[in-house]
C-alpha cells in the first residue's frame, strides 16, 4: 500500500496536468573554476554550494561561445550562432523566420515568461517582445512561471580601475595562482578582487531563493544556476579554452518532479552539456516536443534524449567588438579540439575591451619589456600553428598542445574530421567573412544564402581546413579558387597564400587587389606583405580606405592596417570622409578615435 501511495504522489502532477515553474539565475563572466563546489578551495559561495547539494552539478557545461551576447542568441533559439549568422558580437544581423524563441514556445503552453534584465540577443529585433512584463510574482493566478534574473556583479567590468574596492578577503600574495597566467602583482590583486565579487553575487543568488522559499514556491519551482561564459582574467572570456566556455551549472529539481530527471538530488553528472541544449530541454521539463529549428539535446524532461556515446559539444568564437578572427571547438570534457582559422595573428588580445583591467594591462606591458615567455608569452604571438589538441584529464589548464605530438595522431586527425563534418552539418556561416555577409545575402539572411544552391558548404568547408593547414602542396588548389567566380572560394584561395608567404605565389593575386569584394582586396593586400612585398601591400591597404564600402568592410580594412602598423599613416580626418553603407560602425569609430572600447 506504501508503494502504491509513493507511486501515486510521483505522478500525480503529471496525471493533474501540472507544469513545474522554471527558474534560471545567470551570472556573468565566470567559468566553473571560480565555486567552490567545483573545487575552488579559495572561493567563498555558500549559496551555491548549498544548491548544489540539494541539486544536480553538471561537471561537463559549456557556453558554445565564449562572449555574452553570442551564447545568449544560441540560448534564446536552440541553435547554434554560426548556423543563424549570429556569430559576430553586436552583429543585429537578420536571422530566418523559422527561428522562434523558447519563451514563444513556453507563452503559449501557458507559461508566464519574465526576464526583467539583461537581454541582448545579437540579431535583428526587439528583444524584449519577447517577454511578459515584470517578474514571476505579478503573474496571473494559477499560471506557470519561467523567469530568469541575470547578475552583473562578476561581470569583467567589475574589475575596471574606475570600479572601487581593495580585495576584502585574500590578500593578492595569499592567491592560488593557475599555470596559464603570469604572477604579476596586477594579476594577483585582479583575482582576490574578483573573488569579492563572486561573493557579492552568491549573495544575491542567495536572496532570489530566500524569496522562493518565502513565497512558497520553492517545491513547484525547478532552478537553474549558470554563468552566461567564462572569464574574466586573461585567457578567460573570449578564448575557447576552458576558462573560456567551461560554465558552472546546478539545477535543483523538487521532490514532486523528480521523475523529470534521471539524477538524483547531489548527483554530479559528467555527461556534456552546451547552451545550444537549454531551450529543448526547457520545453522537455514542460512536455513539449522540440522544433525542428532547434539543434541541442533535451538532458532533463519527458523528452530527454540520452548522449551519444562519443557525445561532444560545438565550439565557436569570431569576431568580439572591434577584433576579427575565427576559431571552432570540439570537447566532450576529456579532450578538447581547436581550430584556428587565423594562425598567422596573435591569440591576444581579441577585444581592446578587456584593457579596462589592470591585470590585462600589466600583463601586455610585461611582454612589450620582454619580460615572459613560454605559454605566457605564447598567447601575444601567433600561433604558427591551426590546431590545438588538450588532453583535459591529464591537463586541465591547457597548457600543453599535443597537436604535433605523433602520439595522438590518430586522435587529431578524428576531432579534425569531426569538427568538419560538424561544420558542415550545421551549415556555418562564418565560412564566409561578414564582411560579405550584406552582399551575398540580399534581402534575405546569411543562413538563406549558405543553406541554398548558390553555396556549397561542404567545397568551401574543405577549402577554409586545406587553407589554414598551411601546406605548400595545396598551392595548385588556391590557385585555382583565387579564379573562382564564387568570392567565398576566392576568399579561402587568398588566404591560403597569405598562410603560405610564398613570394611567388603572392604574385599571383596581385590582380586581385582590384577585386569588387573588398575583403578579398584586403586578404590580397595582407598576404603580399607577409610573403615580403611590404610596400606594395602596404600602399593597397591605405589606399583602400577612400574606397567606397560596407561598414564590416571597413572594420576588416581598419584590423588589417592596425596589425599591420599602419593606422598612424592614415591621413588625418579620414573617417570624416568615409561614407559607409548602412550607417557608421561604432568601433570604427573607436578606430578613428584611437580609443579602446569603454
Amino acid at each position: 500500500m506504501k508503494k502504491l501511495l509513493l507511486a501515486l504522489f510521483i505522478i500525480s502532477p503529471l496525471l493533474a496536468g501540472e507544469k513545474p515553474n522554471i527558474l534560471w539565475i545567470v551570472s556573468e563572466d565566470n567559468s566553473s573554476y571560480w565555486i567552490g563546489c567545483y573545487g575552488n578551495e579559495q572561493a567563498k559561495t555558500p549559496n551555491i554550494d548549498a544548491l548544489a547539494k540539494d541539486g544536480i552539478l553538471f561537471e561537463n557545461a559549456y557556453s558554445n561561445a565564449p562572449v555574452c551576447a553570442v551564447a545568449r542568441a544560441t540560448l534564446l533559439m536552440g541553435a547554434y550562432s554560426p548556423t543563424m549568422g549570429t556569430q559576430h558580437m553586436r552583429s543585429r544581423h537578420p536571422i530566418q523566420e523559422k527561428f522562434r524563441p523558447y519563451p514563444e514556445y513556453l507563452r503559449d503552453a501557458g507559461y508566464h515568461c519574465t526576464n526583467p534584465g539583461k537581454t541582448d540577443y545579437n540579431f535583428e529585433g526587439n528583444d524584449k517582445s519577447y517577454w511578459d512584463k515584470g517578474d514571476y510574482k505579478k503573474r496571473p493566478d494559477g499560471k506557470p512561471f519561467f523567469a530568469v534574473f541575470n547578475f552583473t556583479e562578476s561581470h569583467e567590468s567589475s574589475l575596471f580601475e574606475n570600479k572601487p574596492g581593495e580585495p576584502k578577503r585574500l590578500k593578492p600574495e595569499e592567491i592560488n595562482l593557475p599555470p596559464y597566467l603570469p604572477d604579476l602583482p596586477e594579476i594577483r590583486k585582479d583575482m582576490a578582487r574578483y573573488h569579492d565579487r563572486i561573493t557579492d553575487m552568491d549573495t544575491r543568488v542567495g536572496k532570489v531563493l530566500e524569496d522562493l522559499e518565502e513565497a512558497g514556491l520553492a517545491d513547484d519551482t525547478i532552478v537553474f544556476y549558470y554563468a552566461d561564459h567564462g572569464g574574466i582574467l586573461p585567457r578567460g572570456k573570449r578564448y575557447l579554452e576552458q576558462t573560456g566556455v567551461k560554465v558552472p551549472l546546478i539545477i535543483r529539481v523538487p521532490e514532486k518532479f523528480r521523475h523529470l530527471a534521471p539524477f538524483k538530488p547531489g548527483d554530479r553528472v559528467t555527461e556534456p552539456v552546451s547552451f545550444v541544449d537549454f531551450a529543448p530541454t526547457l520545453l522537455s521539463l514542460a512536455s513539449l516536443d522540440e522544433p525542428e529549428q532547434m539543434q541541442g539535446r533535451p538532458f532533463l524532461g519527458d523528452k530527454r534524449v540520452e548522449p551519444a556515446a562519443d557525445e561532444m559539444e560545438f565550439l565557436f568564437a569570431d569576431r568580439f567588438d572591434e577584433l576579427y578572427g575565427m576559431r571552432r571547438g570540439l570537447t566532450d570534457g576529456k579532450w578538447k579540439y581547436i581550430r584556428n582559422f587565423n594562425p598567422d595573428r596573435p591569440t591576444a588580445p581579441y577585444s581592446f575591451y578587456q584593457f579596462g583591467q589592470p591585470g590585462w594591462v600589466a600583463y601586455e606591458k610585461a611582454w612589450k619589456d620582454g619580460k615572459l615567455s613560454g605559454i605566457h608569452k605564447a598567447l601575444w604571438e601567433a600561433p604558427g600553428t591551426s590546431e590545438q589538441l588538450y588532453d583535459l584529464s591529464a591537463d586541465p589548464w591547457e597548457i600543453n598542445n599535443l597537436a604535433a605530438d605523433p602520439t595522438h595522431a590518430e586522435k587529431l586527425a578524428a576531432l579534425r574530421e569531426r569538427l568538419k563534418s560538424t561544420m558542415k552539418d550545421i551549415n556555418d556561416t562564418g565560412l564566409i567573412p561578414e564582411p560579405m555577409f550584406n552582399a551575398l545575402s540580399g534581402n534575405s539572411t546569411i543562413a538563406d544564402y549558405v543553406q541554398s544552391d548558390k553555396f556549397e558548404v561542404s567545397k568551401i568547408t574543405d577549402l577554409a581546413f586545406e587553407a589554414t593547414e598551411v601546406n605548400p602542396d595545396k598551392l595548385p588548389r588556391f590557385k585555382e579558387a583565387i579564379t573562382s567566380e564564387d568570392p567565398v572560394e576566392r576568399y579561402w584561395g587568398v588566404v591560403g597564400i597569405r598562410l603560405l608567404g610564398d613570394k611567388a605565389a603572392a604574385e599571383s593575386i596581385a590582380h586581385l587587389l582590384k577585386d569588387p569584394v573588398p575583403v578579398i582586396r584586403t586578404t590580397a593586400a595582407e598576404a603580399l606583405i607577409s610573403s615580403g612585398m611590404s610596400s606594395i601591400g602596404s600602399a593597397a591597404l591605405l589606399a583602400d580606405i577612400s574606397s567606397d564600402m560596407d561598414d564590416n568592410s571597413l572594420l576588416n580594412l581598419l584590423n588589417t592596417l592596425r596589425r599591420h602598423d599602419l593606422l598612424d599613416q592614415l591621413p588625418k580626418g579620414w573617417a570624416k570622409g568615409i561614407s559607409t553603407k548602412g550607417g557608421k560602425h561604432d568601433y570604427i569609430e573607436r578606430f578613428s578615435q584611437k580609443i579602446p572600447a569603454e
